[in-house]
């Protein structure tokens, strides 16, 4: 399962991957700033979402 941190200014990936990464050392590294759009990120606003994705996976 892939896990994505993304911005809810802009949607801008900020991290994807297989590893689940705390938000907050996500942000850390960035600045706590979405590198597309600018906006300061914080924690507190973070949203959790799961969406099903259809596919085959191997």
């Amino acid at each position: 399962m892939t896990y994505e941190i993304a911005c809810l200014s802009c949607g801008s990936s900020l991290y994807s991957g297989f590893d689940l990464k705390s938000p907050n050392d996500v942000l850390k590294v960035m600045g706590y700033k979405c590198k597309k759009c600018g906006v300061k990120l914080s924690t507190d606003k973070f949203v959790v979402e799961v969406k099903k994705v259809d596919g085959s996976y191997s």
